[in-house]
């Protein structure tokens, strides 16, 4: 099949959110499909700014189009703009306005799909937020696949989004919690559904967690643009390198994403400060994009944005992994320390979250800053609960996440939707 998928930036340095979730997917399905992704120019959402340049590239073996956006956001005017309107009446017109503002406004996109679009027989668009997928999925509907990435926000509520997801012929969810919250709230009117998420892959783990395995070949250096091999690095050589490299001693719990506010790192801050303040004698090590200040104290600190390698080198020397967001549709960053053994301490707030704990048994989570307190202490004492709930997390990945799985159900629906066309031509 000819297969494009829509998203609202690309690139193999992002290393979080539907951006990631979409490159991961569209490089599976590009080993048996002919893939292009379609989207802008931009590097970062903050401004949209055009910094790739316009024109076909190749990012780890996928063709992608790039189109140039035709503004830039100015983040203090667009939060003002947000505000007046998720808190006061207002017209379609004034929407309209809001999803321009929040761009990526990239009108060339767009016109592509209009010219070529009976030359895909699939059209996947990542994440429902953005202008690409509100406009993009009035273009050919009836081709089209939305993987919403949504949860409960302002955002949400305006009546933009009302009319839009009802006009997909597929919808691939991330989990139940957020299918039972769209299925209820919104007119879906898709001919195929179906819960997916996102594949993780298993590092090999031969020898259990803290040893290496015979094919873990020596430590070394890793450029940010080496391809990760993950089926041929043991869990333990990748914890020891990532260890030594940054020069930790002792347990340390790890974040990994954009480090700002709306993904709740300012709460984790203060609370691990709190846990600090009680004796923990653990580190917070933060990685990924900075967005935020972080306080200069010694049992903090930032990593920088990894490569893939050593990202996932982090995620298994870890002695916990956080997820402080309240606000998550899968959370890849969940789901990556469920598969190296590594168990997870995570945001009440966020029914996601709770929902992956509770049916991994392989996480905690805290709905205030006592119980992130406790639970923090418990995890970092306890090597017996940890290597159980380690056990159980690779369990879960197996079971629910595998990459065999999430293709087949992706192959479903491109059949179901392909299928369509044809009866309909």
């Amino acid at each position: 099949m000819n297969v494009a998928f829509i998203i609202q930036r690309y690139g193999s340095e992002i290393l979080g959110g539907s951006e990631y979730h979409c490159r991961l997917i569209a490089e599976r399905l590009a080993e048996r499909h002919n893939v292009e992704v379609l989207t802008t120019c931009a590097r970062e959402y903050t401004t949209w700014k055009n910094e790739y340049p316009e024109g076909t590239d190749r990012v780890r073996g996928v063709t992608v189009r790039r189109f140039a956006n035709a503004q830039m956001r100015d983040m203090a005017a667009f939060n003002r703009y947000s505000d007046w309107i998720f808190h006061h009446p207002h017209t379609r017109e004034d929407e309209d306005e809001w999803l321009r503002q929040q761009g990526p406004w990239c009108p060339p996109l767009i016109e592509h799909l209009e010219r070529h679009h009976r030359s895909y027989d699939a059209l996947i668009f990542f994440t429902y937020l953005y202008a690409p997928t509100v406009l993009g999925l009035k273009v050919a509907p009836g081709r089209s696949i939305l993987v919403p990435t949504a949860h409960d926000e302002p955002a949400i509520r305006l009546g933009i989004y009302q009319e839009m997801f009802g006009l997909p012929a597929a919808i691939a969810y991330n989990t139940e919690v957020e299918r039972r919250f769209l299925t209820a709230d919104f007119p879906i009117r898709a001919i195929a559904e179906e819960t997916v998420g996102c594949g993780v892959d298993l590092p090999q783990q031969t020898h259990g967690r803290g040893r290496q395995s015979e094919e873990a070949p020596a430590d070394d250096e890793t450029a940010p643009s080496e391809p990760a091999t993950r089926s041929r690095w043991a869990p333990a050589a990748r914890g020891s390198a990532f260890k030594r490299r940054h020069k930790l001693h002792g347990p340390f719990v790890l974040y990994g994403g954009r480090i700002e506010k709306g993904k709740g790192c300012e709460e984790l801050v203060e609370y691990f400060s709190a846990y600090h303040a009680e004796d923990g004698d653990a580190t917070l090590v933060l990685m990924g994009v900075k967005l935020m200040p972080l306080p200069e104290e010694p049992y903090i600190r930032f990593a920088g944005l990894l490569s893939e390698r050593e990202r996932l080198q982090a995620l298994e020397a870890a002695t916990v992994v956080i997820v402080p967001s309240p606000f998550e549709s899968l959370s890849l960053l969940a789901l990556e320390a469920f598969a190296v053994g590594t168990p997870v301490l995570a945001n009440a707030r966020s029914e996601v979250l709770v929902d992956h704990c509770l049916r991994s048994n392989a996480g905690l989570y805290y709905g205030s800053r006592d119980e992130f307190v406790e639970c923090l202490k418990l995890l970092s004492m306890d090597d017996r609960l940890r290597t159980a709930m380690g056990r159980n997390g690779r369990t879960y990945i197996r079971e629910n996440y595998r990459w065999d799985l999430i293709m087949t159900k992706y192959e479903r629906m491109m059949a179901k939707v392909k299928g369509r066309i044809s009866s309909e031509a």
